[in-house]
């Protein structure tokens, strides 16, 4: 099934709850957040209906999301729901690894098969100064957690901002090659709750690479990225790391994925400003074949390319104010998922 650009509904991500244990300046920088409804939030049984009629719409990877994913409580019990799914093909959880040492084991035997870790910095002053948390090593505990349960793939994001962590970019590849992980960069994007984003703070996919390559020496490119956000490259020798550079090389015509909030909002991308409400079908009555029909003819009709858009923008600031984020919190990152 393809949509207006021939990109295929491929990639579904999951936010499980709005709640984060965290405080990160690129996602959740302000003291107050409006949360949603308690009531609001999809039950386990109503995330693994739309798993599955979104798989039966051509949906192979699921990810699960936050906020905080970990912070749902028994959250291996959905693992397994969606792991026994045959049609996806790749169920993974993104993190930011607080929780993780203790549920690491579990929710591996539970069917989950890959774990992204958020790791911004290595310094634990530095995440004190930037998450306004002392946790530093629990993080570092549920990496090596990942590695003891048997996970065959362990991915380690680090979002780079201008004078915060920028001088770090060979020590996570170090530390990656240590733990066995693929470090993947992020250029600090302008979506939901970054509120102080500015352009001067972005730094570059090519001047990540050009500070790697003064290190390393030459950089290659590895071909097939396909629809995947990272584009992944290889240093001299053999070790490997990818950069996601939505801001100044943003891949929306290779798009292939949407997002559903922990209330069952669908938005078809990170940019959006609307969204499709599954949870009101959902609690409605509506059959299979209907979410099924929702899905089909709003993705066929799916133009979205808000990365690209956002390039033109004269004067590009962050792309909401406080006081709009107050007003709607689907716009926040954390709600809509990463």
């Amino acid at each position: 099934m393809l949509d207006a650009l021939q990109r295929p509904l491929g990639s579904l991500r999951i936010s499980v709850t709005d709640r984060c244990n965290l405080r990160c300046r690129y996602c959740m920088p302000e003291d107050d957040y409006v949360w949603l409804p308690r009531t609001s939030i999809l039950t386990f049984e109503e995330i693994a209906r739309l798993s599955s009629v979104f798989a039966s719409q051509g949906v192979r990877k699921v990810r699960l999301t936050g906020g905080e994913p970990l912070l749902r409580h028994d959250l291996p019990t959905l693992v397994g729901m969606l792991a026994r799914d045959a049609r996806i093909e790749d169920l993974s959880l993104t993190t930011n690894g607080l929780l993780l040492a203790k549920q690491a084991a579990v929710l591996r035997a539970a069917g989950l098969m890959r774990v992204t870790v958020s790791l911004d910095t290595l310094r634990p002053e530095r995440m004190l100064a930037f998450a306004k948390s002392q946790r530093h090593a629990d993080v570092l505990e549920g990496i090596a957690a990942v590695r003891a349960s048997g996970f065959e793939k362990l991915k380690l994001n680090a979002v780079v901002i201008r004078g915060f962590n920028d001088d770090e970019l060979a020590d996570l590849i170090e530390f990656g090659r240590r733990h066995d992980a693929e470090v993947r960069f992020i250029e600090y994007m302008d979506v939901g709750g970054a509120t102080r984003w500015s352009r001067e703070q972005v730094v570059s996919q090519q001047e990540m690479l050009d500070t790697l390559t003064r290190r390393y020496g030459a950089i290659e490119p590895i071909a097939g990225h396909g629809a995947a956000p990272a584009e992944r490259f290889r240093l001299p020798d053999g070790t490997t790391f990818g950069i996601i550079a939505s801001v100044t090389a943003p891949f929306c015509r290779t798009c292939d994925r949407s997002r559903v909030t922990a209330d069952g909002t669908w938005f078809l991308c990170l940019y959006a400003g609307t969204g499709v409400d599954l949870r009101e079908r959902l609690r409605g009555g509506a059959t299979d074949e209907e979410l099924a029909a929702l899905i089909r003819d709003t993705w066929q009709g799916r133009t979205d390319r808000g990365a690209e858009e956002r390039l033109g923008v004269a004067d590009r600031g962050a792309l909401y104010r406080i006081d709009s984020l107050r007003a709607d919190p689907h716009r926040e990152m954390h709600t809509r998922g990463g």
